[in-house]
């Protein structure tokens, strides 16, 4: 998926995709909804930092054209990213951690697992930011030093053909996974074809191939699994989870739990990599559904979410950086509008969580 991602970066695709959408939009409100729901139904597919990256320069052209400042523009990109890889189990590294988890527990999981809870949350956080977080964005005017960040790359001269191969395979992948069942093709292989008929046809060249596959997440996700296997065949991950019951009381109420492990993970990936974050809390939340005789649905999906709230840091994630200095951000600015964020995140995960994943189905 990093290949078939990469193609439609490399070709200007996603570029193209960004340009058209935000072109229609007229005011500045109507400009933050418009990047918003692009960016957010975009990262539910693609690498969030990838798809941040590509839509950047094209945002910061059209705030510097029309006048509007991009500090009030960049922040609801980056956020948008985040929420929007709550979509679907490629939506973000750690999505799949959550997934592979609850398979090993012999739990059935479907491509858009997530979606019940990351559509409210897109939705909300657009809303958010039309009615309150609008007020909460700074105003900066500042000359960057980052503005490499902000030069368009030239896509004329790329094949048109090109350009449809790499949205036509990006959606045909996509479909495979979802009716994964029903075509008898397991979602790693379809992503494998999908990948080797880019490279194959020429869309996209061997070298970037190779490039955009990040080792850094492969090796986290490959090193998640083993903690997980460890925690759980040295009794560790019980040992942590009675603690944690025991502090709670002799019987725990499932939400107070939910509302612990969300709140921990939320604290953790604010300051640690969300996805180093995920790998990290995913088997303690299993081994905490466990001890209570608990269907773990509901503490994973808490646990991957809330693993992708990093609003309040300049550090959560990497998109959240790569605009600091292209906005004029403060540390400030960004538990300032990212805080309340993370509550609305956090209101609709405990309200829909118990109702659509029961602990006691």
């Amino acid at each position: 998926m990093f290949v078939v991602g990469q193609a439609l970066f490399d070709t200007g695709m996603a570029n193209k995709i960004g340009g058209v959408v935000t072109k229609f939009a007229k005011t500045e409100k109507i400009l933050i909804v418009a990047i918003m729901i692009i960016v957010g139904v975009m990262s539910g597919f693609l690498s969030n930092t990838g798809t941040a990256a590509v839509l950047i320069p094209v945002v910061c052209g059209i705030a510097d054209e029309a006048n509007y400042s991009r500090s009030r523009l960049l922040m609801p990109l980056v956020f948008a990213a985040a929420l929007g890889g709550n979509l679907s189990i490629i939506g973000a590294p750690g999505n799949l951690m959550g997934v592979n988890a609850l398979q090993e527990l012999g739990i059935n999981t479907s491509f858009f697992m997530y979606a019940p809870i990351g559509i409210p949350m897109l939705i909300m956080g657009i809303l958010y930011f039309v009615l309150i977080g609008y007020k909460l964005l700074p105003d900066a005017k500042v000359v960057t030093n980052g503005e490499e960040l902000t030069e368009k790359n030239d896509f004329n001269n790329v094949p048109k053909w090109k350009q449809i191969t790499s949205m036509v395979v990006l959606i045909l992948v996509i479909f495979a996974m979802i009716f994964e069942n029903q075509i008898g093709i397991a979602i790693q292989i379809s992503a494998c074809i999908g990948a080797c008929i880019l490279v194959l046809t020429g869309t996209i060249s061997e070298k970037s191939a190779l490039k955009s596959i990040d080792l850094k997440v492969v090796l986290l996700f490959g090193g998640s699994l083993a903690l997980a296997s460890a925690l759980d065949s040295t009794g560790a991950g019980t040992l942590i989870a009675d603690n944690i019951v025991g502090l709670l009381g002799a019987n725990p109420n499932p939400i107070i739990l939910l509302l612990v492990i969300f709140i921990v993970t939320c604290i953790l990936t604010n300051f640690m990599s969300n996805t180093a974050t995920t790998a990290l809390m995913v088997p303690i939340a299993v081994s905490l559904a466990n001890s209570l005789g608990a269907d773990p649905r509901a503490v994973v999906i808490a646990t991957v979410i809330a693993g992708s709230c990093a609003y309040a840091t300049p550090i959560g994630m990497p998109a959240n950086t790569m605009v600091v200095g292209l906005g004029g951000y403060k540390f400030k600015d960004y538990v300032k509008a990212g805080l309340p964020l993370i509550l609305v995140s956090f209101a609709i995960s405990m309200i829909l969580l118990p109702i659509l994943f029961p602990f006691y189905p």
